[in-house]
C-alpha cells in the first residue's frame, strides 16, 4: 500500500474542528457586540408618558423592559414620567406594581416629590398608602413635598400633606424659606393661598421664622398688601 503523502500527525484534530471553533467564536463575538450596541428597551416609559395604560401593561407583563425603575438619559423612571404628564391612572398602576416613589432623576425630581409640586393629590394618596414615602428626600432647592404644593396654589395637596403624612411643616429650604413663607412670598395673596395659610397654621406651621434677611411672614404679608392673609398672621399672634 502506498504511504499517505501527509501522514497524520499522533494527537492533531482534524482541520474542520478549528475552523469550526473560529467560526462558533465570531458568532458569539456578534451576539455580544450586538447586545451592547442595542439601545435600551424604554417601552414603558414611553407609554407611560403618553398615558397608555394598555401599553403599560402589556410593558409590565413583557418583564417591562428597561425594568419597573428603569432609567431614561436624564435619570427618570417610568413612574416620574406619568406624575411628570399626570396620568393618574398610569401612575397608580406603577405604583400598585412596586416602583420605587423615591428614585432620584439627574435634577433631583422623585416621584414623591414631583407629584407635591405638581398638585399631584389622587398619586400622593396612592404613594402614602405603601408606607414607602422617604421624607429625607430633598427637591433641587433643597425643599419637601409641602413648600412647591404652597407656593403654587394647589390646595387638596396641601391639605392631604397636612393630614395624612408626616411632613415636616416647618422645613426650612435652601432658600431660607418654610413653606408658610412661600406661600406668602410667592403666592398672590388669592383665595387658594388664603387657604393654604390657614391650613398650614391650623397644622401648627411657626409665624417666627423669618427668612434670611430677618423679614418675618407677617411683614411679607404687609408688604405685598395681601388683606385677608395678614389677619389670619396677626391672629396666629405672628411678630
Amino acid at each position: 500500500m502506498r504511504a499517505s503523502a501527509h501522514p497524520r500527525v499522533p494527537g492533531a484534530r482534524p482541520l474542520a474542528e478549528p475552523v469550526r471553533l473560529a467560526a462558533l467564536a465570531g458568532i458569539l463575538f456578534w451576539i455580544s457586540a450586538m447586545a451592547v450596541a442595542a439601545p435600551p428597551d424604554h417601552s414603558l416609559h414611553d407609554a407611560a408618558a403618553r398615558g397608555d395604560l394598555l401599553r403599560v401593561e402589556a410593558a409590565l407583563a413583557a418583564g417591562a423592559g428597561a425594568g419597573l425603575d428603569g432609567r431614561d438619559a436624564a435619570g427618570r423612571t417610568a413612574l416620574l414620567l406619568a406624575v411628570e404628564t399626570g396620568h393618574d391612572a398610569v401612575a397608580r398602576r406603577l405604583i400598585d406594581a412596586g416602583a420605587d416613589i423615591n428614585a432620584v432623576a439627574a435634577n433631583r425630581d422623585t416621584p414623591w416629590l414631583l407629584a407635591g409640586a405638581r398638585g399631584r393629590t389622587a398619586m400622593l394618596e396612592r404613594m402614602l398608602e405603601t408606607g414607602r414615602v422617604d421624607y429625607g428626600r430633598r427637591n433641587r432647592y433643597g425643599g419637601n413635598a409641602l413648600i412647591p404644593a404652597c407656593e403654587r396654589g394647589h390646595v387638596e395637596t396641601v391639605r392631604l400633606l397636612l393630614t395624612r403624612s408626616r411632613i415636616d411643616v416647618d422645613h426650612v429650604n435652601d432658600l431660607g424659606w418654610t413653606a408658610l413663607l412661600e406661600a406668602v412670598v410667592l403666592g398672590d395673596g388669592g383665595p387658594r393661598h388664603v387657604e393654604i395659610v390657614r391650613l398650614l397654621l391650623a397644622h401648627g406651621a411657626s409665624t417666627a421664622i423669618a427668612d434670611r434677611d430677618g423679614v418675618t411672614t407677617l411683614a411679607h404679608a404687609r408688604q405685598r398688601r395681601q388683606a385677608e392673609v395678614v389677619p389670619l398672621l396677626e391672629a396666629a399672634g405672628a411678630p
